[in-house]
């Protein structure tokens, strides 16, 4: 009798398996050290016990920085157009910041997209010049700010 050889044909199909692998693990790298991320300008920030605001993961966030000599200073973050600034690197008036934001409201509002306005001062810093930028967010269209503190 003939024997019948088993003949395997060759595996023409890719093996993804170490691909998944490298990508999970580049996954857990970017989760890690994205939080360890910190944009803006160094502000010493009150201590106090607060809850956390609610985030919407929807919406860009605009923080506001108040330095202890009352310069200001405007972060966007990520998402922004490349027409426009994402950030204030130099210190900036109240009025041309009141300007800045008003510009990015109505270019937010225009793409329907929200906008988290945020105020990060430091903790030398006096209640009138917090109070000169809430009221030049409110002249620019912001009806909810955020008060940023570091916890105890």
């Amino acid at each position: 009798m003939a024997r019948i050889r088993n003949r395997r044909k060759p595996v023409s199909e890719m093996n993804v398996v170490p691909y998944i692998d490298v990508m999970l693990v580049l996954l857990v790298i970017f989760m890690v050290t994205a939080p360890m991320l910190n944009q803006g300008v160094k502000v010493d920030l009150p201590q106090v016990s607060s809850e956390v605001l609610p985030q919407d993961n929807n919406a860009r966030v605009l923080t506001i920085s108040i330095k202890a000599d009352k310069s200001y200073y405007w972060n966007m973050g990520e998402e922004v157009q490349p027409d426009q600034d994402k950030s204030s690197e130099s210190a900036v008036s109240l009025d041309s910041l009141v300007g800045a934001v008003k510009g990015i409201m109505a270019e937010n509002s225009r793409q329907g997209k929200k906008v988290q306005v945020y105020v990060r001062g430091d903790k030398t810093v006096d209640y009138g010049s917090v109070m000169a930028v809430m009221g030049g967010l409110q002249q620019a269209g912001v009806g909810n700010v955020g008060l940023i503190t570091e916890a105890p």
